[in-house]
Formats: C-alpha cells, structure tokens, sequence
C-alpha cells in the first residue's frame, strides 16, 4: 500500500470516529437537554384546568364573545401535569385564551392604557382615573403582560424540547454516517485497487468490438 493509500485510509477511519464522538455528544445533550426541561416544569407543579379541552374552551369563548377568527385549542391538558414541552405548549394556548376572556376579545396591542369610570379604558391621561394626582394604569391590558410573561417561558419550554429531540436525530444520523466512515476505511473500499474501485472499472470499461473474419 502507497503512502497516499495509507493516507486516505486512515483519514476515513479518522473522520468516521470524529463522527462518531460528535453523534454521542449530540444524543448526550439531547437528553440532557430534555431532561432539563422535563425537571424545571415538574418543579412548578403546573396542572391543566377542568376547562382545558377543546370542548369545553369552545364553550367558553362563546360565552364570553370572542370573535370567530381567534384560534382556539385543539390538544387537551385538563388535569394533566405539565411535565414536557408538548404540554407546555397546549397550556400556553388555553392561556391565551383566558386573557381573551378577560379583556373582552382585546389584543394588548388594541386596549387603552388607562382606566376610567365607566370601565372602557382611555389613552388620555387627562381623562383617566387618577390617584395620588397620577392616571391609573388599566388592569385589563396587565392581564396580557402577565399572560405574556408565562406563556413566552412555557413556549420556550416547548422549543428547547423540540431543539432535544433534533439533537437526538442529528446524533444518530452522525453516528451511522461515522460507522459507514470506517467500516469502509477499513474494508478498504477507499482505496485505489480494492473492490469498489474494481467494480467501477468493470462497469464504466469501454466494450470492444471485434471484426467479424469472413
């Protein structure tokens, strides 16, 4: 065997166990990762409400008017423990829906930011509620920071869940292709002359045509 045989020989085997030791860190941080999620959510002992199935929610919304267009839930998470990303996410959602609820179908974006006697809210401080000589703040549109705050964490639970179990399909895809690496290294089907590069040669060989003798 040549030296550059040997060089490529032992790159395949080198690149095939790089392969394999990056695929084991991704699957190791994977359930680590997951883990992490999975204990930080049993640690604040959240479990889903009577009203978070999709038929009771719809029921809800209607009674208090929300406008058609709002998505509502599809999963369900009554009486379950929060204890992963997918459910973490399915109560974020019926959150959303809560905050509605209590601000009459209004976004954040859309509610007046100070309060007033007859309860509809206004953008003019010299019109609002006021104590101690200043406006007060309209609780309803505090609804939605909080509603805000909560479900950003919960959904961030769901992505870093989501980001494990990719980890995971990334580790396992490196591993296989690190094991390809050097099973064909070392069955030396990266080298000039062995059987992959003999099967080739048979397959692309010119064929010849002899003349035919009268």
């Amino acid at each position: 065997m040549s030296t550059r045989q040997k060089i490529f020989s032992w790159g395949g085997v080198a690149a095939g166990i790089l392969l394999v030791a990056f695929g084991i860190g991704a699957i190791v941080l994977s359930f680590q990762g997951r883990n992490t999620v999975t204990q930080s959510l049993k640690e604040q002992q959240i479990v889903g409400t009577p009203d978070m199935t999709p038929g009771a929610i719809k029921g809800e919304a209607k009674a208090a008017g929300l406008p058609a267009g709002i998505t509502l839930p599809t999963c369900t998470v009554a009486g379950q423990l929060v204890d992963n990303g997918t459910k973490a996410r399915c109560f974020a959602d019926y959150m959303r829906i809560h905050a509605y609820a209590a601000t009459g179908g209004v976004p954040y974006s859309q509610m007046p930011r100070y309060a007033t006697t007859d309860g509809k809210g206004t953008n003019d401080a010299a019109q609002a509620l006021t104590k101690d000589g200043r406006p007060v703040d309209n609780a309803a549109r505090n609804i939605w920071v909080t509603e805000t705050a909560l479900s950003t964490a919960l959904n961030v639970s769901y992505m870093a869940d989501q980001l494990g179990v990719f980890a995971l399909v990334v580790g396992i895809a490196l591993l296989l292709s690190g094991f390809g690496f050097v099973i064909l290294a070392v069955g030396g089907a990266l080298r000039a002359g062995s059987w992959l590069f003999k099967a080739e040669a048979v397959k692309t060989a010119p064929k010849v045509t002899r003349p035919v003798r009268a």
